[in-house]
């Protein structure tokens, strides 16, 4: 049996900016192969990240932390089956809005930079892979706000210079008074300076949150509930594909839209919205959308992996299952839907329903044929706590939980439940979680104190690094198989260039030893307690 260190300890490429202490976790690594057997993974070497309740943030752990492992230390033994092959991977990551352009545009150039850097580069930052958009506005815009004139029917007036005109200051009582750098930075910049990071690779899902008021019936305010008149239904169809053109010409491609952002809220929201019925979300898809988007060269019904992905639903995973049926059982309508994009609301709920477990398997199985992506996920933010807040209960409209264990919970749950995709809302916000005109401030994973300056990177944001960084686009999920831990949950990804990624999330008040198998090779590591850990295994 021979020693394999973790490499020698290199300079973190994250900066933590929120002066959390960092603990020095125990590591141990073993590799075990007898002389005699030959192992297609002889050359394999491995680094392990840690993100935990004591400090470590995405802390590469190394020969310097070894120490003797505890005799009554919990162990756990975890075995890799690479040829046991299951999901694609797409990606992972959280969304541009015109929230987060507007604190980029706050802030110097230099740290704006930095900023998107650490979100997309594959290298220095998280690599964030899959995005989402806003088509008009959204509950994270400073205004309400469409493409077109009102009474428009003809869409001459249609234009997307909403999102690329820049910021006046005066939107909102909560951006006025606050200086603005570069006052000219809007979404679609952001998104092009996001393109512009060096490795960046990432795809955009655009969801429209609610037509134009005067396209409307039953509205409680601007743009906000009721829904969409059946008489517009063709006009809106052409309005969402004039915007997949509109985005091309400015050089973004758009790789997936859904139909209606939570189409099931057309009385309780408090933000932007339209109501779809699951019957009326198959007939503007069928007889609507799917059409326009052929029309236009967008959707290829040959193959709707090469144009634009249409993922129905886009609402709470809880009830999923009803809704769609209604589309896919209709070939005409079916036809146009690549897949299922899923919320993860209300958050309370998640733990006592095994994080819907049993609703993503019952659609895996019914549809297997259909992706399944999650499209959105956040929490409200504890303006006093930003960092804490993370690690302990958490109270907000869905509830009371603990944000780092139901985040780590859900995304492995519906990873080992056939998703393909995991994408957070907001990617930045101010640290009150502003801009946002409706009162509902959310957490996300970078802090921009807007008046300081100050930049501040999230639990969130190196949880999600840990699947972001190490299971990349085209990764598929492979067979991880062991003991059943209480407190204890694991996912495993192999990535198209032979290496391996091993996530293992311990909610425990206690380390544990984990050992993972991988073929004639052993390697053997200590989870610190309430923390998540990426084991990376690749070729030397």
């Amino acid at each position: 049996m021979e020693t394999l260190n973790a490499k020698e300890n290199r300079k973190n490429y994250l900066k933590t900016l929120t002066g959390l202490h960092v603990l020095v976790i125990a590591l141990v690594f073993v590799s075990c192969t007898s002389k005699s057997e030959k192992s297609a993974y002889d050359s394999y070497v491995s680094e392990v990240y840690q993100t935990s309740q004591a400090g470590d943030n995405l802390k590469l752990l190394s020969n310097d932390n070894v120490t003797t492992t505890s005799a009554d230390i919990k162990k756990v033994t975890l075995e890799l089956f690479p040829d046991d092959v299951f999901q694609k991977y797409y990606g992972f990551g959280a969304s541009f809005t015109e929230s987060s352009a507007w604190n980029l545009a706050t802030i110097p150039v230099a740290a704006r930079k930095d900023v998107l850097t650490k979100l997309f580069s594959p290298t220095e930052g998280a690599g964030f892979t899959l995005t989402r958009t806003h088509i008009n506005s959204s509950d994270y815009s400073n205004t309400h706000y469409t493409y077109i004139e009102e009474g428009d029917e003809d869409l001459s007036t249609f234009s997307i210079h909403e999102d690329m005109k820049g910021f006046s200051g005066d939107e909102n009582d909560q951006v006025r008074d606050i200086e603005l750098v570069e006052p000219s930075y809007d979404l679609i910049p952001m998104i092009l300076e996001a393109s512009s990071i060096p490795g960046a690779d990432f795809k955009i899902i655009a969801s429209p949150w609610s037509p134009p008021s005067w396209m409307k019936s039953g509205e409680t305010s601007t743009m906000t509930n009721g829904s969409l008149l059946p008489e517009y239904y063709g006009l809106w169809a052409e309005y969402m594909s004039k915007y997949v053109t509109a985005y091309k010409e400015q050089g973004i491609e758009l790789w997936g839209m859904t139909p209606q952002n939570e189409p099931l809220h057309a009385h309780d929201a408090q933000w932007d919205s339209n109501g779809f019925t699951p019957e009326q979300g198959r007939d503007f898809l069928r007889d609507h959308l799917g059409p326009q988007l052929v029309k236009d060269g967008h959707l290829n019904l040959d193959d709707l992996e090469s144009g634009l992905r249409i993922l129905i639903y886009d609402h709470n995973k809880s009830t999923m299952n009803d809704y769609v049926s209604k589309t896919y059982e209709d070939p005409e309508a079916s036809k146009y839907a690549w897949g299922t994009g899923f919320h993860w609301y209300t958050n309370s709920e998640l733990k006592k329903n095994n994080w819907y477990a049993k609703e993503l398997g019952e659609l895996q199985k019914n549809w297997p044929n259909k992706a399944m992506i999650h499209t959105e996920s956040s929490i409200d933010i504890d303006a006093n706590d930003p960092i804490g807040q993370y690690w302990r209960a958490s109270t907000d409209y869905a509830g009371t939980f603990v944000p780092f264990e139901t985040y780590a919970n859900d995304i492995i749950t519906d990873l080992n439940h056939g998703t393909q995709g995991y994408v957070e809302w907001c990617s930045i916000l101010s640290h009150k979680g502003q801009p946002n005109p409706y009162d509902n401030f959310n957490s996300a994973p970078v802090l921009i104190n807007p008046i300081t300056d100050e930049v501040i990177y999230t639990p969130l944001y190196y949880l999600l690094s840990h699947f972001s960084k190490f299971i990349r686009p085209d990764a598929h999920r492979i067979a991880l198989k062991g003991d059943n831990v209480d407190g204890l949950i694991y996912t495993a990804a192999k990535n198209p260039d032979g290496s391996m990624a091993v996530v293992v999330y311990n909610n425990n008040e206690e380390a544990h030893e984990v050992t993972i198998k991988l073929d004639t090779k052993t390697y053997t590591a200590q989870i610190a307690p309430r923390a998540m850990q990426t084991i990376h295994l690749k070729s030397k």
